[in-house]
């Protein structure tokens, strides 16, 4: 079963950076992100009803809770990285480098957490998909890499956040309720979120939001909701140096709608570069 919800997250994960891609063409990056956490908290404090965990809150050991938290605020740096990285850069440059972070998961898991069995086919696989990054990463001449400003350091950071996450979360949630760990942790998010846009004085561009993108923003939470049940989930009963990987084949997802919707070209080495992701991907979680 944590298989299938994993795949679910990569789904609901995939969808969620075009939704968003289409709600910050002219709004702010942090301001979106502040906004999208709105709508992700609701969505994972229902759940929480819906399942009936909350009469546990007061059972959660503080070690799982300080997880959490510390979980928590990674994601939060990871989504102002990330959503920062997409306003400036094109989707099929920026979510490969934030999909790097399964490289780092893995490793981390494997060292942490002692999942070594099979540990050749998750080396292979990790090497894999390490090659597949480096070659959809396309490099740009002066005048383009000035005008898209640092996307790509954006995009490295959100990639290391994002792996702590994965980390730091599956301690956290030992002995917790998957949905009650996700709403904490999407509490501690929106937090960040709205300390950064606060932080920058940034409050005052609520009034200029256009209502189009709000809309895309808001479906953007919904999805990005429905992956980290999905994705906590099946990190709390599987393995996570299987789940992280099948996680981020969203980006087949991704990058199928942003070639389809957004007109986004993607070059022979890159397909080759996807084609390595997907296969690394593969390789671990059928034979792992």
């Amino acid at each position: 079963m944590w298989l299938v919800m994993a795949c679910f997250s990569a789904l609901f994960a995939g969808l969620t950076a075009i939704l968003a891609k289409c709600g910050i063409r002219k709004t702010d990056s942090d301001l979106a992100t502040a906004i999208r956490t709105i709508v992700v908290l609701l969505f994972a404090w229902t759940m929480v009803f819906v399942v009936g965990s909350a009469d546990t809150i007061p059972t959660i050991a503080p070690k799982s809770l300080l997880f959490l938290i510390l979980s928590g605020a990674a994601t939060g740096a990871s989504w102002i990285c990330y959503f920062k990285a997409l306003s400036v850069g094109d989707v099929n440059k920026v979510v490969p480098i934030d999909k790097s972070s399964t490289v780092l998961s893995v490793l981390l898991a494997i060292f942490i957490f002692g999942e070594t069995e099979h540990l050749a086919v998750k080396l292979i696989g990790t090497a894999m998909l390490a090659a597949g990054i480096f070659l959809m990463i396309e490099k740009k001449d002066a005048k383009q890499a000035e005008k898209n400003g640092n996307w790509l350091i954006y995009a490295v950071l959100s990639a290391v956040f994002a792996a702590l996450t994965s980390v730091l979360a599956k301690i956290g949630i030992t002995g917790v309720e998957s949905n009650l760990g996700t709403a904490i942790r999407t509490g501690v998010v929106l937090i960040l979120a709205w300390g950064i846009v606060f932080a920058r004085g940034k409050q005052r561009l609520l009034k200029t939001v256009d209502k189009k993108e709000l809309v895309f923003i808001g479906l953007s939470g919904i999805a990005t909701g429905a992956s980290w049940l999905c994705y906590y989930d099946a990190i709390q009963n599987g393995v996570v140096s299987v789940v992280v990987p099948i996680d981020k084949l969203s980006i087949v997802v991704t990058i199928a709608f942003s070639c389809l919707v957004l007109k986004e070209k993607l070059c022979k080495k890159a397909l080759i570069g996807l084609l390595l992701m997907v296969l690394g991907t593969f390789l671990m979680a059928v034979l792992s």
